[in-house]
């Protein structure tokens, strides 16, 4: 069924009205703001029915309405007003980010810092890594049991590993497997490293006793470190200071969920292009600790040929329109710096870009 366009004008004011109270919304505070020609009477039946359709819930018989994941989605998609940052604070938020790059190298933890002190919610910010290969393989022999494996990664990164063995083996063996190893390990990434070439190199080099596979399988771990994101989160503890998170419990769950790094994306999916927002509404989000939250994330371009991501965690009630200008800004800030991307133009409004169904579809 879908919505009148009075039904979506008082959705809209029970929205905007619990995000600023965090308190159910009666009929009369909608009929006192004066935005409605009609009756509280006619108001309080409107209510009713975008409580039948799954738009608002009543929490007690005698409270008012509060919004449903189902409410903030319609809202979100359709209703809310575009926001668009003052010039004090653009000014503000340049200053800050600006401050920020130049103390302390636009590391991927003061990016959540700072997204967490601009939108006062949990931030997390993460840079999808650049494939890392090995560029040089220094096979170090010390004695017939034991030798050093040295990788120059590409970054400049060095790994070493002490290895012991329980055979003995001579320097020139060693010195052979460098050579092979320097020849068809470097400039490939981890998933180039397979069986066949394992094999292969340790039939050229004649190796019997598995030290092809202990190099290689160092090689895999290395490279593989080097692969995986690392996500910073700040500001757990602003949770506090929202009224849905009042229970500690359900505090604590969320705040040990962030705290542990975890995912406020699906392993392995991307946020979209550059200066895009994405929200996620409850439900809609895939790990249970966030099913009571909202995820709002935007991605920059970090440079290198790599993105990053910043998002915020708060309660559904959260200002989406407010939040998401202020990670917009920060996105387009932040790749214009790392990444050399243009400014954005002034006075842009965000460009969602909405996960889940459209709400008059899911009855």
């Amino acid at each position: 069924m879908t919505l009148s366009e009075r039904k979506k004008k008082i959705l809209a004011a029970v929205v905007d009205e619990y995000i600023r109270t965090a308190e159910p919304v009666g009929s009369k505070a909608i009929a006192q703001s004066g935005a409605f020609k009609c009756s509280s009477a006619t108001i309080r039946n409107e209510l009713a029915e975008l409580v039948a359709m799954g738009y608002l819930e009543q929490p007690h018989t005698s409270a008012g309405r509060v919004p449903t994941p189902m409410g903030y989605r319609m809202y979100v998609n359709e209703l809310m007003e575009k926001q668009k940052l003052s010039l004090e604070e653009t000014e503000d938020m340049n200053r800050r980010l600006e401050q920020k790059l130049r103390e302390l190298d636009a590391t991927i933890s003061d990016v959540s810092k700072l997204a967490s002190q601009l939108t006062d919610y949990p931030a997390l910010a993460l840079q999808s890594p650049v494939a890392a290969t090995v560029k040089r393989f220094d096979l170090i022999y010390v004695d017939a049991n034991t030798f050093i494996i040295v990788l120059m990664l590409s970054g400049s990164t060095v790994k070493s590993k002490l290895v012991k063995l329980p055979v003995s083996v001579d320097q020139a063996m060693i010195q052979r497997l460098s050579s092979l190893f320097n020849a068809s390990f470097t400039s490939i990434t981890e998933e180039q490293i397979t069986p066949l070439l394992i094999h292969s190199t340790e039939r050229a080099a004649d190796d019997t006793m598995g030290i092809t596979s202990v190099i290689a399988a160092f090689v895999i771990e290395a490279l593989s470190e080097r692969n995986t994101p690392t996500a910073f989160v700040s500001g757990e503890n602003r949770l506090l200071s929202q009224p849905e998170f009042r229970d500690p419990d359900k505090a604590h769950k969320l705040m040990s969920y962030l705290s542990g790094g975890g995912y406020i994306l699906p392993p392995g999916e991307g946020v979209g292009a550059e200066s895009e927002v994405r929200v996620l509404i409850g439900p809609e989000n895939v790990a249970e600790e966030l099913k009571d939250s909202s995820v709002i994330i935007a991605s920059y371009d970090a440079g290198d040929n790599t993105r990053g991501l910043i998002g915020v965690v708060g309660p559904t009630r959260m200002d989406y329109s407010a939040v998401a200008a202020k990670l917009q800004f920060l996105a387009a800030g932040l790749s214009r710096r790392l990444g050399g991307g243009e400014a954005p133009p002034e006075g842009m409004h965000n460009k969602l870009i909405i996960k889940g169904d459209d709400p008059n579809e899911r009855r």
